[in-house]
């Protein structure tokens, strides 16, 4: 890869196994400036004056592309920073590098870290709301709901099994039927039947009279009186033989037990 390639360069590494083991914060910054490292680049200051055999002292006065050692941990971390110098006391950070265990990697900076993470969370969510989507069913009766296919099923607790027909329609269900059968009912009205005929007087006269009746005959010395109520429970007729009294006396029991003999 060139080393003024625009592409990325956040997932490349570059290392020389044969500086790993001399690797300090002396040698650190000729070991990143080797030609064959893809983050180098060999127009910079620090090219010119390793070509020119000069000070490095003198790179503060020149204006251009140079490289820098900013940190050291010996002898696992450094970081070197590529920045544009335009005056002794005035340079632009243009991006960071970090040797780990001798191996070389470039610091995202902080534009392509949120937009990194911005397209991970993107990306997350959108696959949250398609596997949401799949999930979800839709029928006429019943409207929408929910079928998770990876729902673990509990062998232990097991319900009895429904029947659906005596299951309570939901609030869906009645409104649908509602509106058929109003639409039935303006295409189809019932019929309404006639009025019965009115009874005539004396049909309801003796049914009246059913509920109720008391007949008497005129009383003689043998006579017979007959006398039938209607009460809640089944009719009883009680059937009396009395014999006129000349002196209207009520029967002793002895004259009643006598009689009935």
């Amino acid at each position: 890869m060139a080393a003024n390639s625009n592409e990325s360069k956040f997932s490349i590494s570059w290392h020389d196994s044969a500086w790993v083991p001399i690797l300090n914060s002396e040698n650190v910054l000729d070991y990143f400036c080797q030609r064959s490292n893809t983050f180098y680049d060999k127009t910079c200051n620090n090219e010119h004056v390793k070509m020119q055999r000069l000070d490095p002292a003198q790179l503060q006065f020149m204006t251009g592309i140079e490289y820098t050692l900013i940190h050291t941990q010996d002898p696992i971390l450094y970081v070197i920073r590529k920045q544009m110098r335009y005056a002794p006391q005035q340079v632009t950070s243009l991006a960071t590098y970090y040797i780990l265990s001798g191996v070389v990697y470039q610091a995202p900076d902080v534009g392509s870290l949120i937009n990194s993470r911005l397209l991970s969370t993107v990306h997350k969510i959108e696959s949250a709301f398609t596997e949401a989507q799949s999930y979800s069913r839709y029928n006429p009766s019943k409207g929408y709901w929910w079928q998770f296919k990876d729902k673990p099923e509990d062998t232990s607790k097991k319900e009895p099994t429904k029947n659906k027909a005596l299951e309570a329609s939901s609030v869906f269900q009645r409104q649908r039927v509602n509106l058929l059968l109003n639409d039935f009912t303006r295409k189809f009205p019932p019929k309404v039947p006639p009025p019965p005929e009115k009874a005539k007087d004396d049909e309801e006269a003796g049914k009246v009279g059913e509920d109720k009746i008391i007949k008497e005959e005129p009383k003689s010395n043998t006579d017979t009186v007959v006398k039938t109520e209607s009460i809640p429970s089944p009719s009883v007729t009680h059937i009396v033989n009395a014999t006129s009294d000349p002196t209207n006396r009520p029967l002793t029991p002895a004259t009643k037990r006598r009689k009935k003999e």
